[in-house]
């Protein structure tokens, strides 16, 4: 018999799943409290639960099913990647960043992608399966342990690995569902960013939710014949589409879109694409984030130089367009998304 990911479960479907095994119900908030607040991997470590409840929960029940494979630190130490193997066999890839004062984890939302952005290496290997809420949950509890060993906590958590999350809506909202609960991980839902290639109906779809978590959207392109080049997904739903779903976004939540703009050169990192960019984001509450492509095997696409990434600002600010050049982050490990799988 296949057992249950608990991970999968919001306290509430604990509860239930719990009571069904003929326990009280307040036993189900120990357990979540035992894997969301002390972290535990196994169930002998729950001293507070009758030996005869963890025995039933070793049975029928699991906390961890990824297995770690491989993994890497950037030589700063400040960047660590990891390859996890599923119950399947497939693999995926999570990754720690480590800033001043903040620890961010990186999770993938499914193995592989379909929406096939060229200078992606997720992109490139295809798409295979979503991941379950559980799968997502775990990818933080996996670094949360080991953070916990060296007194430190995980303050954010953004779905910019493997895979869109808009296309895996479901799981992708129950894991931060899982993640915030006050009863639990208690991470705050301004702790949360989901990153996006443009699905519109999950935009539009995010904005409603309570929790107003952030929003990054991967622009690459202020126009659309080369936004079809490079982001395929804008064939079907083009720009002036996303950046309406984006207003609504804002509306709603109050809060500021961010924007990746990957910055190629020779490709979309002209002075006159920058002015073209500011028009379209000029009066919308966002943050653009500049950052120069990372190169992928098999991909010819290049980073931009530094004089181009610096006269490409300086248009954006003269148009009143925030914007940041983001810090490379674990280039020499290849942290990009999918490049330790398809090296692996």
């Amino acid at each position: 018999m296949e057992k249950i990911l608990l991970a999968d479960l919001s306290h509430e479907q604990l509860v239930s799943w719990v009571t069904g095994q003929g326990e009280p119900a307040f036993r189900a908030t120990q357990l979540f409290e035992w894997i969301y607040r002390s972290l535990v991997s196994g169930f002998g470590a729950m001293a507070n639960l009758p030996l005869s409840f963890r025995q039933k929960l070793a049975d029928l029940a699991t906390i961890q099913s990824l297995l770690p494979l491989e993994a890497v630190t950037s030589a700063d130490g400040l960047t660590t990647k990891v390859l996890l193997q599923l119950p399947d066999g497939e693999t995926m890839e999570s990754v720690l960043m480590s800033y001043e004062g903040r620890q961010t984890v990186c999770v993938s939302s499914q193995v592989g992608c379909a929406l096939g952005c060229p200078f992606c290496a997720t992109g490139q290997s295809g798409f295979k399966r979503n991941l379950s809420a559980g799968e997502i949950v775990e990818q933080v509890l996996h670094f949360a342990r080991q953070l916990q060993a060296r007194d430190a906590a995980i303050s954010n958590v953004v779905f910019m690995g493997m895979g869109e999350p808009l296309a895996n809506y479901e799981a992708t909202w129950q894991a931060i569902r899982i993640l915030n609960d006050r009863r639990g991980f208690r991470l705050g839902a301004r702790r949360f960013t989901i990153s996006t290639v443009g699905l519109v109906p999950g935009i539009r779809r995010l904005a409603q939710e309570k929790l107003a978590v952030g929003l990054a959207v991967s622009l690459h392109a202020a126009d659309n014949a080369l936004r079809d080049r490079l982001v395929p997904v804008n064939r079907r739903y083009p720009l002036a589409e996303l950046i309406a779903a984006c207003q609504e976004y804002v509306q709603h939540t109050g809060r500021r879109v961010s924007f990746e703009y990957a910055l190629i050169e020779g490709i979309n990192d002209a002075p006159r694409q920058a002015r073209e960019l500011g028009h379209l984001l000029r009066g919308l509450l966002c943050h653009l984030n500049l950052i120069p492509v990372n190169p992928t095997p098999g991909c010819t696409y290049r980073p931009s130089s530094r004089e181009r990434v610096m006269a490409f600002r300086r248009e954006l600010n003269r148009m009143g367009i925030a914007n940041t050049v983001r810090l490379e982050r674990g280039i020499d490990i290849q942290a990009g998304c999918g490049q330790l799988r398809s090296r692996f």
